[in-house]
């Protein structure tokens, strides 16, 4: 007596879907958070860059640029997605940037421009939590 047995039982077959389920079930929340990192990231660049251009317009014209961003006056573009808002004091400026894409923002300050949002310390990148 032979067996002559073809293909999965429905037991194999019910496992290997919960075996992918719960690789699934892993694998979503963790590529949602390393999106989030990459927006934050996107963000805490655009005002590292900005942070550059303001001191090349410093040596331009002995002021900061406070005005909308992007602007033919500042060499600077945030990226696309990025919104940066920047106000300026007599000695120093601040800014802050949000994304479409999280509810987080991120703001940086130099001089007389901040503290702004979670920027506590002058000339770093902050993020809220």
């Amino acid at each position: 007596m032979t067996s002559n047995r073809r293909g999965f039982t429905l037991i194999e077959l019910l496992i290997v879907v919960v075996i992918i389920g719960i690789l699934a079930a892993i694998a979503i929340p963790k590529f949602a958070a390393t999106k989030e990192r990459a927006h934050i990231a996107k963000m805490r660049a655009d005002l590292r860059n900005l942070a550059t251009s303001q001191e090349a317009y410093f040596g331009d014209h002995q002021a900061y640029y406070g005005g909308t961003v992007p602007s033919a006056q500042l060499v600077y573009n945030p990226s696309p997605g990025v919104s940066v808002t920047v106000n300026t004091g007599t000695s120093g400026w601040g800014a802050t940037s949000t994304s479409n894409q999280t509810t987080k923002s991120c703001a940086l300050y130099f001089g007389d421009g901040g503290p702004l949002g979670p920027a506590t310390v002058e000339g770093q990148v902050a993020c809220t939590n």
